[in-house]
């Protein structure tokens, strides 16, 4: 049986707005992202960057951590996201997204 991996991510934009997530594929969700091809609040805000990231083997137990963060406090995800990541590197250096093209929709 193939094991698949699903991701919470948290991508910013230069001004640090936040936009949260989850995906199946991180290389190519953040590929979307950085190329505005996601429609919506991360588009408009210009979220690029990965900041924060987490990975799960069960579907479910990332979609209930998604949900969890985008209960959280501002100040709570800053908190969290500078505990990995504490000068807001972009995390996707090496994920391949400048090679990974979207799904065709």
């Amino acid at each position: 049986m193939e094991r698949h991996s699903y991701f919470v991510y948290i991508v910013a934009s230069k001004s640090r707005v936040l936009y949260i997530g989850m995906t199946g594929r991180i290389d190519r969700r953040i590929w979307e992202h950085k190329n505005d091809l996601i429609e919506g609040f991360s588009k408009q805000y210009r979220c690029h960057r990965l900041v924060y990231r987490e990975s799960f083997g069960d579907v479910r137990k990332a979609i209930d951590r998604e949900k969890q963060l985008k209960r959280w406090s501002r100040a709570k995800k800053v908190w969290l996201i500078e505990r990995v990541n504490p000068t807001w590197e972009d995390l996707a250096e090496g994920l391949g997204e400048k090679q990974v093209p979207p799904l065709a929709s």
